[in-house]
């Protein structure tokens, strides 16, 4: 297995924690760090007050060495995909192959009437589709055809050249957030990495994951799709804000948690951590010497 640790938030209260924490969690074999990706949360006080994500991670490469950085997620129709394909692509040549897309749909009206275009569901995932389809094709493209030509609904792309590649082959590995069935396909047709929301039932998780692997194994890359889960003993029961704090945890309980996922057949387990340094600083120090150390793949 696995871990990545992952931020609650991308606020500017909280950055100059992570700051120390994410080179901490690089030292003590997590995998990963992963950051949400909005320019805008929510009405509450200082919930507005974000960081651009893929500038900070940018920032954190400079200060780790191993672990891969990435976002929970990127809405694919926020920016121009192939925009993004650049960005992306940048930040895994400076870090030297150490980065990762989440791919999502995004949710937030507000986010999208300040900064980009608003759709419906079905357009949003239509656009997800089709620009994770541009990006790969530029991050891809043969050294004989540098030049990409795309004629979508949605997007286009004229004689577009994207180079220098990611240093990672064939690209970055894709890590799918959604809870839609379409969402779930998408993700058997494109991602590395499925997370399966915490917040879903048994029964219905057992089920996303059968719609993602039969997906999979009829574009016949069953054996490429892995599986993340959010350790839910981590987790708080109010929706994440800049005045959150991680719940008082145990590093017993936290280690059940570790196994039921592990026995679900995820791959991956991502471990969420927010509020103050201390209380970050001990959850991420404990939990990479206690836990992490049981499972040879972790590193």
């Amino acid at each position: 297995m696995k871990f990545i640790l992952g931020s609650w938030g991308n606020w500017y209260v909280g950055w100059e924690s992570l700051t120390k924490i994410v080179p901490r969690a690089d030292l003590l074999g997590y995998w990963g760090f992963v950051m949400p990706d909005h320019y805008m949360w929510t009405q509450q006080v200082g919930a507005d007050a974000t960081l651009d994500t893929w500038t900070a991670l940018t920032y954190l490469a400079a200060k780790t060495e191993k672990i891969h950085l990435g976002t929970l997620v990127s809405a694919i129709p926020f920016r121009p995909p192939a925009l993004l394909a650049k960005i992306v692509s940048t930040l895994d040549i400076i870090s030297n192959g150490r980065t990762i897309l989440g791919v999502g749909a995004g949710w937030s009206l507000r986010e999208f009437e300040g900064y980009s275009k608003w759709d419906e569901p079905k357009v949003r995932v239509d656009k997800t589709a089709e620009g994770l389809e541009l990006i790969l094709k530029l991050w891809t493209a043969s050294e004989d055809d540098t030049v990409v030509n795309f004629s979508g609904k949605h997007y286009s792309a004229i004689n577009a050249v994207l180079e220098p590649k990611p240093v990672q082959k064939p690209y970055p590995p894709v890590l799918f957030g959604g809870t839609s069935p379409r969402m779930f396909k998408l993700a058997g047709q494109f991602a590395d990495i499925c997370l399966i929301p915490p917040w879903m039932p048994e029964d219905k998780a057992e089920e996303a994951r059968k719609t993602i692997l039969q997906e999979a194994k009829e574009r016949g890359r069953r054996s490429k799709v892995a599986f993340a889960e959010i350790l839910r003993e981590a987790m708080s029961d109010s929706p994440p804000s800049p005045q959150s704090q991680s719940p008082k945890y145990d590093l017993k309980s936290f280690s059940i948690g570790v196994e039921r996922i592990k026995k679900s057949g995820s791959q991956y387990v991502i471990l969420p951590v927010f509020g103050s340094y201390e209380i970050m600083s001990d959850i991420v120090s404990d939990f990479g010497r206690d836990i992490i150390p049981s499972y040879s793949s972790a590193s």
